[in-house]
């Protein structure tokens, strides 16, 4: 294999590809990356397993071929390389690998491309298309919310699936770690009603998430019941699935909250943020009284003092005083794309409803706590 190729296209494409590969590993080959060299271009593939991310890039093959490097160590000498620089790669005879670029000369140990595993085999029953930036908000506004907790592994990535809401199929994102729930809607593409509902984990999230770096492209989805495939212009990811049920999220969502509270949502989560200084970290509970037309913040410590702040709000139902934990607040605070924050609230030992506006496609659910 001898290929030539520009270092900026490199780059980006190493930082597509290697963060997929754990940095140890028992198995030697899932520590490389698979390099193809051909008339198309110079392909790069990684996995660990559960996750496979090909990409293809320009560049000028005079020996097609292929071969294993190791993969965090070729990002780390493309990443230093000078900005403009052409990069050539060569297999020599034993069973290594020669990096040029100007005047650097690099020999990394390879292995061969026949070990290298290959996950993407299986059907996909389902295909459909939707723009970068929709699939891309579906994961930005529910992924904080994922559960890291691992005993509760169906918990650990996001639920997506299709859904009739009031007559319209909806492709819905849900995501939620028991104490806080994000759920997010977008019209459901051509060909997605009827995929099955699933789980989608917190590593490939996270990787579709970085993928997704041109908001106005579209993007292909392909699911089985096992796997989901993410194909852009010029990267493809392909995942496991988790293979678990899903909670009935929709028990969990209060439909009879009649105290609505309306607040400037800037204003809002500055407060939650400033009184929260004083709180320890491990509780970080903040308590909200509710009375006719604002609402006043505060926050006791024994070891550190007390804090309270009191900010204007459109409330008229009965006083209400709800603690709630100060970083979900501001979490959810973040993902609000208005500049008001609407509460839906019961009592003090119930399930709050947060959106920017009514009948946003955004809705989160925020467990109380006790204060």
């Amino acid at each position: 294999m001898k290929v030539t190729v520009e270092r900026s296209t490199l780059l980006k494409s190493l930082g597509h590809v290697h963060r997929v590969v754990e940095r140890r590993n028992t198995i030697p080959i899932l520590s490389n990356l698979l390099l193809s060299a051909s008339e198309a271009g110079l392909r790069l593939k990684a996995t660990d397993l559960d996750i496979e991310v090909v990409e293809t890039i320009p560049a000028d093959a005079a020996e097609p071929g292929a071969t294993t490097v190791p993969a965090h160590t070729l990002y780390d000498i493309v990443r230093k390389l000078p900005d403009g620089a052409q990069v050539s790669l060569e297999t020599t005879g034993d069973s290594g690998l020669v990096l040029r670029s100007g005047r650097s000369r690099f020999q990394l140990q390879t292995l061969p491309e026949s070990d290298f595993p290959d996950i993407t085999a299986g059907e996909m029953a389902h295909r459909f298309v939707l723009p970068a930036g929709e699939l891309k908000r579906l994961i930005d506004k529910t992924q904080f919310a994922i559960s890291t907790e691992e005993t509760r592994y169906y918990l650990n990535g996001i639920y997506l699936h299709t859904i009739d809401v009031d007559g319209h199929p909806v492709l819905r994102a849900v995501a939620t770690d028991g104490h806080r729930l994000a759920r997010v809607d977008t019209a459901a593409p051509k060909g997605s009603v009827g995929m099955p509902g699933v789980i989608v984990p917190r590593k490939a999230v996270s990787e579709i998430q970085k993928l997704l770096e041109d908001g106005e492209s579209e993007v292909a989805v392909e699911l089985s019941g096992s796997k989901i495939r993410v194909a852009t212009a010029s990267v493809v990811l392909t995942s496991k699935l988790i293979d678990g049920t899903f909670p009935d999220y929709q028990r969990v969502i209060p439909s009879g909250n009649d105290k609505r509270l309306t607040v400037d949502k800037g204003d809002f989560a500055a407060s939650v943020d400033r009184v929260s200084t004083i709180s320890s970290e491990r509780g970080r509970a903040v308590k909200l009284s509710m009375a006719e037309g604002r609402m006043t913040l505060s926050v006791t410590n024994p070891d550190s003092g007390s804090a309270t702040e009191e900010i204007e709000v459109d409330y008229e139902a009965s006083p209400l005083d709800i603690g709630f934990n100060a970083r979900y607040l501001m979490d959810i605070a973040a993902q609000l794309d208005g500049d008001t924050a609407l509460l839906k609230l019961a009592d003090p030992g119930s399930p709050t409803v947060i959106q920017d506006r009514e009948g946003a496609s955004a809705l989160y659910v925020l467990m109380p706590m006790r204060v």
